[in-house]
């Protein structure tokens, strides 16, 4: 699967962009002294943030869990129930890192590594909020671009440590196995991906935990491609325990699913899991059909397709439910919840090829509110996987410290816009508009009307970071006595700043004299501050 082009030229407003308060410097201050010591106040934990998985193994019966394209921007807050209805998410799409010699490197869209992305996307923060819901965050491993790890790395040793870290870094107990395009014929490949998850699954339970392995492969109404079936084989004859086989239900490129996309897609799902019987039996187990579907998951694409004339509707998503419901299938996914919304902010723009909205008319989150519906969980049945040591669980200090947060502390008199980034009672948030005053974690608000989103818990590795000063002479040093003009340059506490006009007396990281807009530009940037380019 792959995100739609071009996006959708439709967009919500901007939030308002007020200028920084003059606090900016003395939180600039507070990241580039080393604390060591003073009072603070110790806070209550309202939020949700215990590493712990949820007690029990969940409802059974088919589960949903929408895919998300993590490195797509808008972020989407998959942790966050009003963002994503469902509890358990796939999470697309680790793949190999673009360059040669990081063929054996798991990166998020060869985007960001591992590390990469717990910085710039907050990842494993938000991965372990989920967790401490009760929720699964599912890796996807390969999709429609770039290359799986299985594909670019030829060395199995370093493939199998490659797919280890990434179970390890996320506690992991369920993958999946996007293949499809050239992927699929590419038999080398296949047989490594194989000899390495089994290796992996092996690890995992050898440690008292679980790991269920997925397949994700292209379908027709027909069923699936001898190519396919020769993935499912492949798995099966290195003797991995496959938890399903998912069929990606959509782009069939055929007139009779222009015509009638509910029944292309239903046709799909009972002609694969009848194969899936059949290639099971092949292997020496047989399956009964109600055992073949308990091993069988659907992804839809929701409203437009990738392929003209192909849609599908809020009605067909109610009937693929429906189906599933009946038939007990294992699971149901869509692509994405990215693209869970209307297109068009007041009227529907529909048949539009986005990767941020549908292209059909439809409530916020509905395709997932249908699909929610279904009462399973991904982990049902199966036993949690012992947490390793690299899963950055959740600190279980009360208090928050300078020296061991991200990302600033929140302060009321600080006026924050949208995107900012602050620390609260050992959790991050971020602002969703501007705000001044209002706590990032108050009881007191109905639903929606906070203006901050809660990422995830602060972590046990996480650490102030460090701000980028300058050596002494790089530029001038600031003094209150010196004129300055439009363009110059000068050092405040080792922090450049450029002034926009002329200027004497303004401090640096203030505001200017009189209570107006400060002269003086930051060239810095304030972890968790937004980006102005």
């Amino acid at each position: 699967m792959s995100p739609i082009e071009p996006p959708d030229p439709a967009t919500l407003p901007d939030a308002p962009e007020p200028q920084l308060s003059p606090w900016r410097v003395l939180i600039a201050l507070l990241l580039v002294v080393v604390i060591g010591g003073g009072a603070f106040v110790v806070v209550r934990h309202t939020t949700t943030t215990t590493s712990a998985r949820a007690a029990t193994s969940g409802e059974k019966g088919p589960w949903y869990a929408p895919y998300v394209d993590a490195t797509l921007t808008p972020t989407v807050a998959f942790q966050d129930a009003s963002a994503n209805p469902a509890r358990d998410v796939v999470l697309g799409f680790v793949v190999a890192g673009a360059k040669a010699a990081d063929a054996c490197t798991p990166t998020w869209g060869t985007y960001e590594t591992l590390d990469g992305a717990a910085t710039a996307m907050d990842l494993d923060r938000r991965i372990e909020q989920l967790h401490g819901e009760g929720g699964d965050a599912i890796v996807s491993f390969g999709g429609q671009a770039n290359s799986e790890l299985a594909v670019a790395c030829s060395d199995p040793a370093k493939l199998q440590t490659a797919y280890q870290s990434v179970v390890s870094r996320y506690a992991s107990d369920t993958v999946d196995f996007d293949v499809e395009g050239a992927a699929l014929d590419d038999t080398a490949a296949n047989a490594r991906r194989a000899t390495a998850i089994k290796a992996v699954q092996d690890s995992v339970r050898a440690k008292g935990g679980s790991l269920a392995v997925w397949l994700t492969l292209p379908v027709t109404p027909d069923g699936m491609n001898p190519d396919a079936l020769a993935v499912i084989r492949t798995m099966l004859n290195a003797k991995v325990d496959l938890a399903g086989v998912n069929v990606m239900a959509m782009d069939f490129g055929v007139p009779s699913a222009a015509k009638d996309m509910r029944a292309a897609i239903l046709d799909s799902a009972t002609s694969s899991a009848r194969q899936l019987a059949a290639v099971y039996a092949g292997a020496g187990t047989r399956l009964s059909t109600a055992q073949a579907w308990r091993k069988f998951g659907l992804t839809v694409m929701i409203g437009q397709n990738d392929t003209d004339g192909e849609r599908v509707s809020i009605a067909d998503a109610k009937a693929v439910e429906a189906f599933a419901a009946a038939h007990d299938v294992a699971r149901v996914s869509i692509w994405s919840l990215n693209r869970d919304a209307q297109c068009g902010v007041t009227f529907a723009v529909t048949g539009t090829h986005s990767n941020v909205c549908s292209g059909v008319a439809q409530q916020p989150l509905q395709f997932s509110k249908i699909f929610n519906q279904l009462p399973g969980t991904a982990r049902a049945g199966a036993a949690a996987v012992t947490t390793p040591d690299l899963a950055p669980d959740a600190t279980t200090a009360t208090a928050d410290v300078p020296a061991k947060s991200p990302y600033p502390i929140w302060q009321p008199t600080v006026a924050y816009r949208e995107g900012y980034k602050v620390v609260w009672h050992q959790a991050v948030y971020v602002a969703k508009y501007y705000s001044q005053g209002a706590t990032p974690d108050a009881t007191n608000l109905t639903a929606g009307q906070s203006p901050w989103r809660l990422v995830g818990p602060v972590l046990k590795t996480d650490r102030a970071p460090m701000l980028p000063t300058l050596p002494a002479g790089t530029y001038p040093a600031w003094a209150a006595t010196k004129v300055f003009r439009a363009g110059d340059r000068v050092l405040y506490h080792g922090l450049p700043y450029q002034a926009s006009w002329y200027t004497q007396g303004d401090l640096p990281g203030g505001v200017g004299q009189g209570g107006t807009i400060s002269p003086w530009k930051a060239l810095y940037r304030i972890p968790g501050e937004p980006y102005d380019g």
